[in-house]
């Protein structure tokens, strides 16, 4: 049975810089076992950085990092038990994809060739075709499925089914939870689509500008923002003095975004005449973060998407 006391990530005080840019700043994050959880926020945020870092792929200026309870840097026993899957994965140009599924067991002890089989199948891949010679979302589709195949305990996605199609993103998730359901593991997702995945995730992680601004379950980061719709003048009286998130408006209308509501200030809202809506998870990260909404649930430019200091 897996024990849910012992994190399989713990990071304090993680400080990253490239030259005079702070990638990370500060962060402290702590992952418990058995949930999937997002890694959400802009691009440059700092999400592929911390996930480099934690798997030893990059190094830190300051902090501690430990994974498994132990240091990952080098570390042949932490790294064996790590499945790190991201956009753009290189693989030696001379590759088949079936030399990539070859060498899976190599470096994982959990690969499963049946599971893998079962997902080629499902994304079509063309195994006996070279590498340099795939799609982008063909090759999106090895990566997938090494990660999924792979059963590693930790697993990480960054972002490696965006050059998949819809239908191949939801087979994605598809497979993903019901393997998950079944082998039960640690997965971080960080997306930019998060409308898709939000269903997915039991735990939320917000990275801004390098630092964590939000960890919190998935059930607990939706109820934290109501949007709040009326009368201009009701809607003013009513957000007076709290902090608001978001504000749109036409004519003598206004809706706000505002922080978590208890019941007596849900009470008094509707007693005001004013209408209370949910917020989407991903209404939620926009608005929290500041960013415009085309930073996410849309596939960006791979010229300006997050990169090696992101």
């Amino acid at each position: 049975m897996t024990d849910t006391a012992t994190p399989v990530v713990e990071v304090s005080g993680l400080t990253k810089r490239f030259g005079d840019v702070v990638a990370l700043d500060d962060v402290t994050l702590t992952v418990r076992p058995g949930a999937i959880t997002g890694l959400l926020g802009r691009n440059g945020a700092g999400k592929t950085t911390l996930m480099q870092t934690i798997t030893g792929q990059d190094f830190a200026n300051s902090g501690e990092i430990r994974v498994f309870g132990e240091h990952p840097v080098e570390n042949a026993k932490v790294l064996s038990r790590i499945s790190f899957i991201k956009e753009g994965q290189k693989y030696p140009d001379e590759f088949k994809a079936k030399h990539v599924f070859a060498c899976a067991p190599w470096f994982y002890e959990n690969w499963d060739a049946e599971f893998a089989a079962q997902l080629i199948d499902d994304f079509q891949l063309p195994v006996n075709r070279r590498i340099r010679k795939l799609s982008r979302g063909q090759l999106s589709a090895v990566g997938v499925i090494v990660g999924l195949a792979s059963r590693a305990p930790l697993t990480f996605f960054d972002e490696p089914y965006l050059g998949l199609d819809a239908v191949a993103r939801q087979t994605f998730y598809d497979r993903l939870l019901a393997d998950y359901g079944e082998h039960p593991r640690t997965i971080i997702l960080s997306t930019h689509l998060i409308d898709e995945v939000a269903n997915m995730l039991e735990h939320v992680v917000v990275i801004d500008r390098g630092r964590i601004i939000m960890d919190e379950s998935a059930d607990s980061a939706r109820e934290s923002a109501t949007t709040v719709v009326g009368p201009r003048g009701a809607i003013d009286a009513f957000v007076a003095g709290r902090r608001v998130l978001h504000r749109e408006g036409i004519g003598g209308l206004a809706s706000v975004t505002v922080e978590r509501l208890d019941a007596d200030e849900r009470r008094e809202a509707l007693a005001a005449g004013l209408e209370l809506a949910p917020v989407s998870l991903q209404q939620l990260i926009v608005r929290t973060t500041n960013s415009a909404t085309t930073d996410f649930g849309a596939e960006e430019p791979s010229s300006i998407k997050e990169g090696t200091r992101s």
